[in-house]
């Protein structure tokens, strides 16, 4: 499911993927049977595309890494989480339109 300008994040790939990066990361919390995941999907990659070399799109399964969603008390998806210097500095649950997370994350990219 992790296709065009996203990449995909593991439990183990985290801490220098996101944590660690230099732009800020947008991360999408997913699921394979996630219906509003689904939904979401087109807006994230989109936002990957519209804003590469301002923020880097991440996709994490919780289902196949589930340590980081416990890390950061995710009992909702999709959850789409903005980390700047490696700390959460907006969070989004639920699928919601590509306008309202342009509109969260705008004021924190460069």
């Amino acid at each position: 499911m992790v296709e065009g300008k996203t990449f995909a994040v593991t439990d183990e790939t985290f801490e220098t993927e996101v944590l660690q990066s230099e732009q800020p990361v947008l991360v999408d919390f997913w699921a394979d049977w996630c219906g509003p995941c689904r939904m979401i999907a087109p807006s994230v990659k989109a936002i990957a595309e519209e804003y590469e070399g301002k923020v880097r799109v991440a996709k994490m399964d919780v289902d196949d890494n589930p340590m980081t969603p416990g890390r950061y008390a995710i009992v909702g998806i999709p959850t789409v989480m903005l980390f700047k210097g490696g700390e959460v500095v907006e969070r989004i649950t639920g699928a919601v339109p590509k306008d309202r997370i342009v509109a969260k994350i705008l004021p924190h990219l460069n």
